[in-house]
Formats: C-alpha cells, sequence, structure tokens
C-alpha cells in the first residue's frame, strides 16, 4: 500500500490533474470512479490506484477489474491527495488517450454501424473556456449522433479533469481534434462537401429552416464573445436561434444540444 504523499508515482498522478504540461508530455489524463473506469479502452489505462475500504467493499464484478489492471492500494490520504474532487470516490486510473488524425474525425472516425457509416455531424468549438461547458458538449454531442468534434487551440484543455467528468465517458468514443484556425477547417469541410452553419445572433433565418440530413458542421463560439470575425465570415451559413425575453444570447452547451438535436431529429425521421 502506498501512504506516503511524497511518492514518485503520487506526486507524478497528482502533476497529470493540475498541469495540462504533464498531461500533454506524457500522452494521459486522469479518470476517476468505477464506471468511467468500466468504459476506458483496456489498452489505453495505464495505472490504477484504490482504497483499501472501496476495495474491500467493491462487487465481484468490479473487484475482478482492478484485479486485472493490478490496482495498486493507497491509503484515504493519499487518494485525498490524488483527486480533483472533494469526495473522491476511491478508485482513479492513468489513461493513454488516443490521438485522432483529422481526417478521422472529419471522416466520422466512431460513426460506423450496423447500417453503415453516418452522414458526418461534427461540431467546430472556438475558444470554449469552461471545462464544464466543453464536457457537456461532448457528451450531449454524443447523444445526438455528432460524429467528430474539432476544437480550435483556443479551448479548454479537453483532458482537464473537471472536462473529463463532464463528459461522463463520452470521451472514450468521440473523435476529436486541435486545430488552429476555425475558419480554415471551415473551408476544408466546405471543400468536402460539408456544409458549415455558424450560431449567430447576427444569422437572418432560424435554424431550424435548414436541411441537416446532408453533411453538416455547427460552428459554436466562445462563451462571452462568440465566433471571431474570420470564422463566422467563413461559414456557409449563419444560423439563429430565436429567443424571447431580454436574453441576449444562448449558453454555448445549450446551443450545441438545440443544434445537433434538431439534426438528430431530422435525421431520424429521413430513416423512418
Amino acid at each position: 500500500m502506498i501512504t506516503s504523499l511524497a511518492n514518485d508515482r503520487v506526486r507524478r498522478v497528482v502533476s497529470y490533474v493540475e498541469k495540462s504540461k504533464a498531461r500533454r508530455e506524457d500522452g494521459v489524463f486522469i479518470i476517476e470512479g468505477m464506471k468511467m473506469l468500466r468504459e476506458a479502452p483496456v489498452l489505453q489505462v495505464s495505472e490504477v490506484f484504490v482504497t483499501e475500504k472501496f476495495a474491500d467493499q467493491a462487487g465481484e464484478e468490479d473487484k475482478e477489474i482492478l484485479w486485472r489492471y493490478g490496482a495498486e492500494t493507497v491509503s484515504e490520504e493519499v487518494m485525498d491527495k490524488m483527486s480533483d474532487t472533494q469526495t473522491p470516490q476511491g478508485v482513479l486510473a492513468v489513461v493513454r488517450h488516443y490521438d485522432y488524425t483529422l481526417d478521422e474525425v472529419i471522416e466520422g472516425y466512431s460513426a460506423g454501424s450496423e447500417e453503415g457509416k453516418t452522414s458526418p455531424l461534427i461540431l467546430i468549438l472556438e475558444n470554449i473556456q469552461d471545462p464544464g461547458n466543453l464536457g457537456t458538449m461532448l457528451r450531449s454531442g454524443e447523444g445526438a449522433g455528432v460524429t467528430g468534434v474539432v476544437l480550435t487551440k483556443g479551448c479548454a484543455d479537453i483532458y482537464n479533469p473537471k472536462v473529463i467528468r463532464s463528459t461522463m465517458g463520452s470521451i472514450f468514443r468521440v473523435p476529436y481534434v486541435y486545430v488552429e484556425s476555425a475558419s480554415r477547417i471551415v473551408r476544408a469541410l466546405e471543400d468536402r462537401g460539408i456544409h458549415t452553419y455558424a450560431a449567430h445572433l447576427k444569422g437572418r433565418q432560424n435554424y431550424d429552416e435548414f436541411d441537416y440530413t446532408r453533411p453538416t458542421a455547427f460552428l459554436i463560439g466562445n462563451e462571452g464573445k462568440g465566433l471571431t470575425i474570420e470564422a463566422a465570415e467563413a461559414a456557409g451559413t449563419k444560423i439563429l436561434i430565436p429567443m424571447k425575453g431580454e436574453v441576449e444570447s444562448m449558453n454555448a452547451a445549450t446551443s450545441s444540444a438545440i443544434l445537433t438535436f434538431e439534426a438528430a431529429r431530422q435525421r431520424r425521421r429521413v430513416k423512418r
């Protein structure tokens, strides 16, 4: 059992929790809880840590998973140190991330199904800063059938523990990639026949007036500033989410969910 807070492995895990540079250099991120551990691809799990109390109370299936990974037992104090939450769940793992290529994201790496590949449905996120928003976008995006997510370098770190928690496991199933410029990727998508729509207050038509059954990409901008002028102008069409009252703008994660689930609704209707 590891009981020392000065243990090298403990200190390394803490650096992954606290520093994006450490995560980036070693190509890993941290997950917490058995739900996330069950969903993690086996080959990507590098280390697992568990408290003695959790291991003793775990069900047989969970114990088998912990045994399979050779989980290292740690004291409650050590787990508190390594965890990013106020109330640690008792199990934590270091996971290697998968580096998707831009082509995999655009072509729908995870879109294969028994019915064949679906038409691309892509989210382009520009300078999204709030980790909770970013994680929620991946989670709701998966629910709506998003086939890939493109993030600009100005977005929050997708491996931030808060983002990982908010994805609720979608981090393992939705392909994503970082790019330098939203406007450049928009032009690349248009060249591939993927129609791009910018959620924008200057949109002249409501979002539900368009056909999203064809290859589609939605652009969502920064929580406070929205899309940059360059990204908005590069998009094929500006669309508006109408609002009543004195509300001036929509939460970025909410906008993302509204647009992607409208696409999902249209696509379900076509399949019937």
